[in-house]
């Protein structure tokens, strides 16, 4: 380099000096790419009672966000979780919280009766609906009860077959806006005959109890109408059926009062809370029949599809 002038000796040297730059930031964004640590997880807002956290972890199992150890069965806990194949973290929080604090969260898996109050619908809003298929094994299905000793009965039969109609299906998701949806086989593609006025006429429906075979039904809680609808159809029919609702206060009475020949059927919990109640109490109670099911739902303010909810999150390495 002895015969080169001063400048091109000064441009040889930038242009060294810039090509080592160029390779150590080459160096720095190869190294970062490959180590960079993982961001902040996604936080998912699930219901911290019992029964409706298990069903939010198996959500966000049937997602593919998470692995479950298989053998707690449909009762998981947050301990249960066997991997986190997304970069989540699962949030238990207050169940009636959940839609207000919608906003604060990746995504929370919300029931129907709180999700519809607040305004979202499954069927237009949630990300994920729980499995509601008819003969599904999910145990969180809503059921008509009977003593085991009657789990035959043709008065009881005739019911069930009422109840699985329609005229019934349609009542459920029009009359509570999609928080409840039928648990047993009706025609999702149907034009529906049941608008939200012929479901105002079904609630004011009354039929006359002389001369029919009374057949008296537990229920807890308010939302009970669709009894309404299945008595209008055991009417259509000329079933000569009048059913007696009872309603309880408590959830722990209704199969008491069952199992000891005070009612005939009841009506008001899922697979699991009966068996929960078999397993403690030692009733000699059956299930006749599917009725409906509460969905929980997986909700997002933040992100439009459960695809744009795990490309946020990311796959854990």
């Amino acid at each position: 380099m002895k015969n080169l002038s001063a400048k091109k000796k000064i441009l040889i040297a930038v242009i060294v000096v810039l090509v080592i730059a160029a390779v150590v930031v080459a160096a720095v964004l190869i190294t970062s790419s490959s180590s960079k640590p993982a961001g902040e997880p996604q936080k998912i807002g699930v219901p911290d009672d019992g029964t409706n956290l298990s069903r939010a972890i198996k959500l966000l199992e049937t997602a593919g966000l998470i692995e479950v150890d298989p053998a707690v069965g449909f009762t998981p806990e947050v301990k249960d979780v066997t991997k986190y194949i997304y970069n989540i973290e699962i949030m238990p929080v207050a169940a009636n919280t959940l839609p207000a604090t919608l906003d604060d969260y990746a995504a929370s898996t919300i029931n129907g009766t709180y999700a519809t109050s607040a305004g979202l619908k499954p069927s237009k809003d949630a990300l994920l609906i729980e499995k509601q298929d008819e003969g599904a094994e999910n145990p969180f299905v809503n059921i008509i009860v009977a003593r085991t000793e009657e789990k035959d009965n043709e008065t009881y039969k005739t019911i069930v077959e009422a109840y699985q109609t329609q005229l019934v299906a349609e009542f459920l998701l029009v009359n509570y806006a999609e928080s409840y949806f039928p648990a047993f086989p009706y025609d999702a593609e149907a034009e529906f005959t049941v608008t939200p006025e012929v479901a105002q006429e079904i609630v004011s429906y009354e039929s006359p109890k002389d001369g029919k075979t009374v057949v008296k039904v537990g229920v807890c809680g308010s939302q009970n109408d669709q009894w309404k609808a299945v008595q209008k159809v055991l009417d259509d029919e000329g079933a000569n059926i009048y059913i007696e609702l009872v309603e309880f206060d408590a959830y722990t009475l209704p199969n008491e009062a069952l199992n000891s020949g005070e009612i005939d059927l009841n009506s008001f919990q899922h697979k699991a809370f009966l068996q929960n109640e078999i397993d403690v109490n030692g009733y000699d109670l059956t299930v006749i029949g599917d009725t409906l099911i509460a969905p929980l739902s997986l909700y997002s303010k933040n992100f439009e599809s459960l695809d744009a909810l795990k490309d946020a999150a990311g796959l854990v390495k």
